[in-house]
């Protein structure tokens, strides 16, 4: 039912756009009489160059080792990677055949942003947004609280496409003693200092879930064993669930829920 789900999801006009977009300087440098239009003449006018192919295979081992990192397990979540690369490679080509090319490029790029981005997730979620300081704060208020915490980046592939999954396990999963929340340690570099997660571009830590009991870590993903050495997970739903023991500790929680403290009434005299 995914499968079906995500092809349907392909005629919105995000991915058609995105789609038209990555490939607009493979066909229009490759077919005629397009090419014979935009370039000038020459013995590769309707074909790629030495150059033009090197990047075009690079992008290709690119997408595929990222998005084998980044855990992208679906459809849609390997299209949004290959996308993202793909527009960089296209915006390289244009600006390289000719900087006015390049510029046009840019300008549909940032209206497509605009106008068309790329759908998220619409539907409930139960997370709260921590700052630099509320984070601490709500971890010792009350320490009979389970809480969820994932620390992301918004530039980071592998914390968008985990950003839909993780509002659903919220939805499902949430009590009043067990709740989830969100960092973004690009805003708030201290607190992914503080929780020793690598917060740098080539960071193999972004999505880091944590789970926090009694106010402190109990268990997080990506783990780190003794070594120090940081080990591989695939942020997917069954992934989540499974290693972080979700459905044992949802039972554990509802439980023993808060006992809200009776106020007594007092009457006036």
């Amino acid at each position: 039912m995914a499968f079906f789900d995500d092809v349907k999801q392909l005629i919105l006009p995000y991915y058609l756009l995105s789609s038209l977009l990555s490939i607009s300087f493979l066909v229009l440098k490759t077919i005629s009489p397009m090419c014979n239009y935009l370039f000038p003449p020459s013995e590769s006018q309707c074909e790629l160059d030495m150059k033009q192919s090197e990047i075009m295979f690079f992008l290709l081992f690119v997408i595929v080792v990222r998005a084998r990192k980044t855990g992208s397990v679906t459809m849609l979540a390997y299209l949004s990677t290959g996308f993202m690369y793909c527009k960089v490679a296209s915006l390289i080509l244009w600006f390289n055949a000719d900087p006015r090319y390049g510029l046009v490029y840019v300008v549909l790029l940032t209206l497509q942003a605009i106008l068309f981005p790329e759908p998220s997730y619409s539907g409930p979620e139960k997370v709260v947004y921590f700052n630099a300081t509320s984070l601490d704060e709500e971890l010792n208020r009350n320490k009979k609280v389970v809480w969820i915490v994932t620390f992301y980046t918004v530039w980071s592939p592998s914390c968008v496409n985990f950003a839909s999954i993780y509002s659903k396990l919220s939805a499902e999963y949430s009590l009043d003693n067990l709740k989830f929340g969100k960092v973004d340690v690009g805003r708030f570099p201290e607190l992914a200092k503080k929780y020793y997660v690598n917060d740098t571009s080539f960071s193999r830590q972004l999505p880091t879930v944590i789970v926090f009991k009694n106010g402190e870590e109990f268990d997080r993903r990506p783990a780190i064993d003794s070594k120090g050495q940081l080990q591989k997970f695939i942020f997917n739903e069954d992934n989540v669930k499974v290693q972080l023991d979700f459905n044992n500790l949802y039972n554990e929680c509802k439980n023993n829920p808060i006992k809200e403290k009776k106020e007594k009434r007092v009457k006036s005299e």
